[in-house]
């Protein structure tokens, strides 16, 4: 059992390693005529890279570093819990929502004037709220993304303000965009066009997106803008469209509108998604020695879909780790391999493979009948 475990675990580096890739890329990056220096286009669900662009680049990624910022926050806070705006925050500079001194709003506003109007000050208010400082605050967001998974990614502060060693790439903000846009307040806010933010003493805060995406791309539901003069124009986009969701990522763009769009189109009318296993699938069954069920049938835990480029002919190939022979007992529920799923060689997707029913030892039964008649 020991020696399968590492195996698993060896397996899944694996997997992970794998998924990191784009398995088909339609177009060149030439051809679609992209002119930011790193791009990507993910599918929300699955994770699939569609399309990149020296997508794993090291860049500076401006206000769209806000999207880890609520990450954190959304996880750590209570959205209606009362901050204090501090002096600190108050002055911070640049995109601002132009908190002052003093002044009390719920995490929800402060969240909303972070992603709405891409206020540096709230992001800042955020963190001391959080962590009692802006330091201590980023150090939890690093943690948190390279446990997601993005490598590439270091931040210095909340809110992207320049700063030497704030870096990220273009595939990271789509992962870390993939998880935020799970939760639902994240979602409501991204996707918000106008907001306006009652202080006290009368004093109002009225919100524009800076994501024009909003108005002028069907479908678009967020998420965040970012501008500075090293990172140039960003913009990680997310969009739905018969029921699928894709996150597109652009960064140091000539024209972030319009590559985000090119991309997104690219997306939606060249790929279709296939179910190659159905959560609940048989897919295996193996031998279990001294059991009272001889072949056990192995379900997923989940489905795969795989985006599939235009009409292509292709034939995904399963792979199957698990051990082939067991002894009972067996517990419902117990996880004994995966199914991964190739196309080109490359894996697109696993299941967790488990059993439904349990299977009792038929020896440990004899022995206890034998017992059992023997009093008698």
């Amino acid at each position: 059992m020991v020696k399968l475990m590492r195996h698993f675990i060896s397996v899944m580096i694996v997997i992970a390693f794998s998924l990191l890739f784009p398995c088909h890329i339609g177009l060149a990056a030439d051809n679609m005529g992209i002119t930011a220096r790193s791009a990507i286009l993910m599918d929300a669900h699955t994770g699939q890279v569609l399309y990149e662009k020296d997508a794993f680049n090291p860049a500076p990624p401006a206000s769209t570093t806000k999207i880890a910022t609520a990450l954190l926050a959304l996880e750590m806070g209570e959205l209606q819990s009362v901050v204090t705006v501090s002096e600190r925050a108050a002055r911070v500079g640049e995109s601002s929502m132009h908190l002052t001194a003093g002044e009390q709003l719920t995490l929800e506003q402060l969240l909303t004037g972070a992603l709405v109007r891409s206020g540096n000050d709230a992001c800042v208010a955020i963190a001391e709220h959080l962590t009692g400082s802006e330091h201590l605050f980023v150090q939890l967001i690093n943690n948190r993304l390279r446990f997601l998974g993005a490598e590439s990614t270091n931040f210095v502060n909340t809110n992207g303000l320049p700063a030497r060693g704030h870096v990220t790439s273009a595939y990271d903000l789509a992962l870390i965009t993939r998880y935020a846009l799970a939760n639902p307040a994240f979602c409501k806010i991204v996707g918000t066009r106008f907001a306006v933010i009652h202080g006290p003493h009368q004093w109002t805060h009225a919100l524009t997106n800076t994501n024009k995406l909003l108005w002028n791309y069907p479908g678009t539901t967020g998420v965040k803008t970012g501008t500075t003069n090293e990172a140039g124009q960003c913009l990680v986009a997310s969009a739905t469209r018969d029921g699928r969701c894709l996150i597109s990522v652009v960064l140091h763009s000539s024209d972030r509108y319009k590559d985000s769009i090119k991309i997104l189109e690219y997306g939606f009318s060249n790929f279709n998604p296939v179910t190659v296993i159905e959560k609940g699938e048989v897919v295996k069954r193996i031998t279990v020695a001294e059991g009272d069920i001889n072949r056990l049938p192995l379900v997923a835990d989940r489905s795969v879909i795989f985006l599939r480029y235009q009409n292509e002919d292709w034939h995904p190939e399963k792979r199957f780790v698990f051990k082939p022979s067991l002894t009972a007992p067996i517990r419902a529920g117990s996880k004994l391999g995966q199914v991964l799923v190739l196309n080109e060689g490359k894996v697109v997707g696993y299941a967790n493979l488990v059993t439904q029913t349990s299977v009792n030892n038929t020896s440990s039964i004899s022995f206890l009948n034998r017992l059992i008649s023997s009093k008698k």
